[in-house]
């Protein structure tokens, strides 16, 4: 099973990213040649202070940016606001963006990068690094929050009693190929239940507890940043083992825009 984690200690230090403030914590968990649908990238980065990524754009491809805490400014459009995490920002082909960490703590930040038809994950910087934006009111970005009180709870894919859920991006909110950005919380012994997707990718990100994660019959314990690929007809599925809950981000990047589809395999994965 392939499991990459964003460890502090695997990321490299780099300054000026896209033009951007300070320096920051980067690492790249999965790129394009790891998938078949236009899932381009899986990145992550700890976004120090005064550090940030500046202001750019993507004429044919389209990422959402995701802090699990603290704050950042994030810019969308000419539109600087500061943005408390967890929190998601979707960035549309030509939209342009940046994030800098205005506060004097760490933000942990993921990208997550899919092109659209034809195109490839290429950027153009336009020489802002956006360090003393003037700021506006937050609702006026588009912003997604991680919020545990919005999460429906439910059987998931015939799974162990039942996990919250809740859709934040779905495939109406992009161009390219992104299907849904879902937040999940599994609740001690419960389980997303062992199934396969055709003609759609997904990525678990793990962003806090830990749990068995089953990948084509191969079982193996993931934990906190663990991100966790699933491939197009491949078989996939969680279990919550512990007694903590078990919390993670679901990326889905279809292979035909908007079209998805989903076998469930009968399988709970309690006795993995």
């Amino acid at each position: 099973m392939r499991v990459a984690n964003a460890k502090r200690e695997d990321m490299q230090e780099l300054s000026g990213v896209h033009g951007g403030a300070g320096t920051i914590l980067f690492n790249s968990l999965w790129d394009r040649a790891d998938f078949a649908t236009p899932f381009a990238f899986v990145h992550c980065a700890i976004l120090p202070p005064g550090g940030g990524i500046g202001y750019h754009r993507h004429d044919d491809s389209e990422e959402i940016f995701i802090t699990i805490d603290n704050a950042a400014q994030f810019s969308h459009n000419g539109r600087t606001a500061e943005v408390v995490g967890g929190a998601t920002v979707p960035l549309r082909s030509g939209e342009v963006h940046a994030i800098y960490n205005h506060t004097d703590q760490e933000t942990r930040w993921f990208n997550v990068h899919c092109v659209v038809a034809g195109g490839q994950p290429k950027s153009t910087d336009l020489g802002d690094d956006r360090v003393g934006a003037e700021l506006e009111s937050t609702d006026r970005l588009p912003v997604g929050r991680l919020d545990r009180d919005a999460l429906k709870y439910a059987q998931s894919h015939g799974g162990k009693g039942e996990v919250g859920s809740r859709k934040i991006w779905q495939a109406e909110d992009f161009r390219s190929n992104f299907g849904l950005l879902g937040h999940y919380l599994l609740p001690p012994d419960t389980s997303i239940g062992y199934h396969s997707h055709e003609g759609v990718e997904e990525c678990y990100i793990i962003i806090g507890g830990s749990g068995r994660m089953t990948v084509d019959d191969e079982t193996q314990e993931v934990s906190q940043w663990d991100a966790i690929p699933n491939k197009l007809g491949g078989s996939h599925g969680l279990y919550n083992h512990t007694q903590e809950n078990l919390e993670l981000l679901l990326v889905a990047v279809c292979a035909e825009k908007g079209v998805f589809d989903c076998t469930d395999l009968g399988d709970d994965l309690s006795q993995r």
